[in-house]
């Protein structure tokens, strides 16, 4: 049944991979970029839209390139980058469980509930840069497991994990280095073993991740200097852990919190009693009754650690962005698994927690699922979306048997219910949501419209938009601006000028065009304000203007 389960959770991670065009704004550089690089046949210098863009390091261009180079350019290819990352972080979720309490069943738990969660199942088919971050950082966390559990082959594992960081440094840069130094610290304080740094071989390991990261650094100096590297080590790093980014400023110390809930949906619900356990143990139960029993407390105190660090450090960032602390999902996908594994082998104990862990997770099931029905239904034609209905109903139905379960202590049932309920969400995302949801992605049907009728020498402009994909589908620069008078410089350029804005703005700016102007495409797009979904507001529009018409 678990097995069976698992299958069915991960196979729509492959499934209609292509059927759905780009996400922007994140989606559209890990596509572009390496498209680039192949164009121009230089995969030192990434550039996007035609022009330089080194705020994140090379790694994951490779990574898409190289697969372009094999399967073809094609948004399905670099999808199947984001879904390798996925599986990874699933491997290491399943590895974590296994070495938690020696069960593989423990493991299989770990791995079904990280990969039924619905929001891991959407980052894992749009957004690759966090996804490849989180991979080497999951596999950071494994060799150090490994390292702790294997003694004798301590050496060999954290050279693995040494290479990680490596890879993570090139991917994203120091977070590959500060946040797991600060786990592994902390880790340590918590037992008293400070003095076994020594055993980590840090020295060598520094090495290690010099030959691994330093090289593209080094050329990237001997071409362009400090600059490319302080920006991105100053600005995208120091900065924005020091800057509020947009309406990043208005989130909290609590931020986190319930993005650790959502996120890491739903074996997050088992946190707090594992939480909860492990203090009581760490309070009364530090006489131990057998050495494999005192090392299960330690990895979860390792984990719980990883956890906090993560949570904590960006707690305190004045930009804060959900995906930062989703290097942590393996860790909560083990421990989860690991609590309800107990819950589930030693059914004359864990009662009470299985029954309110659960529950918990039922009604919320139900909340949501009544949640989704409630929007759709109310947002009427204004917002259709095939299946959104189908999801609410799945959720309803999955969610109420999951509550009836845990009050009858049919604790496997309750789990496999919970899982089930996720994984066809899962499908329907994938066959009916993800497809139905291209109606109010405009960028791909006017970028069509656009190349129908474009000429050398014309111009493709946005204004007040955040839409860079169209530089993928029409193979081209696209200007981008948000300021009147440079549109107007581009519209006096005596050029084909092919203008893309909101439609709301057109009428405003309609004096700044010449009088042989035409609106030769439209396309709504996603205003996901619920209060406007809720008053069946109907989508906003966006439009392709082009000056002069054909006909003038």
């Amino acid at each position: 049944m678990l097995l069976a389960a698992l299958v069915a959770a991960l196979t729509p991670y492959l499934v209609n991979l292509g059927g759905s065009t780009i996400w922007d704004a994140n989606e559209a550089y890990y596509v572009e970029t390496p498209r680039e690089m192949l164009e121009s046949g230089d995969y030192i210098n990434p550039s996007f839209n035609y022009e330089p863009r080194f705020n994140k390091p090379v790694l994951s261009y490779w990574l898409v390139a190289g697969l372009y180079r094999v399967f073809g350019v094609s948004v399905a290819t670099e999808r199947v980058a984001i879904a390798g990352c996925a599986f990874v972080m699933l491997v290491a979720a399943f590895l974590l469980g296994r070495f938690l309490a020696g069960s593989i069943d423990t493991g299989l738990i770990a791995m079904l509930g990280l990969a039924a969660g619905p929001r891991f199942f959407m980052f894992s088919r749009r957004i690759l840069i966090d996804m490849a971050n989180s991979a080497a950082l999951s596999m950071i966390l494994v060799c150090f497991v490994l390292s702790e559990l294997y003694p004798a082959k301590r050496r060999t594992f954290l050279i693995g994990m040494y290479v990680a960081v490596g890879l993570g440094m090139l991917i994203k840069g120091p977070v590959a280095v500060v946040l797991p130094v600060a786990a592994f610290l902390v880790y340590l304080a918590a037992h008293g073993e400070l003095r076994r740094l020594r055993e980590m071989h840090l020295t060598a390991g520094a090495l290690m991740v010099l030959v691994i990261a330093a090289p593209w650094y080094i050329v990237l100096y001997l071409q362009h200097g400090w600059t490319y590297i302080t920006q991105f080590f100053l600005d995208e790093n120091v900065d924005r852990y020091l800057s509020s980014v947009g309406p990043n400023d208005a989130r909290g110390p609590l931020f986190y919190l319930p993005v650790l809930v959502t996120d890491m949906f739903p074996w997050s619900f088992a946190l707090v009693g594992v939480i909860g356990w492990w203090w009581r143990h760490r309070l009364f139960g530090r006489v131990v009754a057998s050495a494999s029993r005192d090392t299960t407390w330690r990895m979860v105190t390792l984990l719980l650690s990883w956890c906090a660090a993560f949570v904590v450090f960006f707690s305190f960032s004045r930009s804060k962005q959900d995906l930062y602390i989703f290097p942590i999902a393996p860790a909560v996908a083990a421990l989860g698994g690991w609590f309800i594994h107990q819950m589930i082998s030693q059914p004359a104990a864990w009662r009470r927690w299985f029954a309110g862990t659960f529950s918990a997770l039922g009604v919320t099931l139900v909340v949501l699922g009544a949640l989704v029905i409630v929007v759709f239904v109310k947002a009427g034609t204004a917002y259709p979306l095939g299946g959104a209905i189908a999801v609410g109903a799945v959720a309803m139905a999955g969610g109420g048997l999951v509550a009836v379960m845990a009050w009858r202590d049919a604790r496997a049932g309750a789990v496999i219910s919970g899982a089930a309920t996720l994984v066809l969400i899962n499908w329907l995302l994938a066959l009916q949501i993800l497809p139905a949801f291209e109606r109010y992605k405009p960028i791909a049907p006017l970028s069509a419209i656009i190349d129908r009728r474009l000429r050398p020498g014309d111009i493709v402009a946005h204004f007040d938009l955040a839409l860079p994909s169209m530089t993928y589908y029409l193979r081209r620069h696209v200007e981008v601006t948000s300021d009147r008078q440079a549109l107007q410089a581009i519209l006096r350029s005596g050029k084909r000028v092919f203008a893309v804005m909101p439609a709301s703005r057109y009428d405003e700016l309609r004096a700044d065009f010449a009088p042989d102007t035409c609106v030769i495409g439209r396309h709504p797009t996603a205003d996901v304000k619920l209060r406007n979904v809720l008053a069946g507001v109907a989508p906003p529009e966006v439009i392709v203007v082009l000056t002069p018409c054909p006909s003038s």
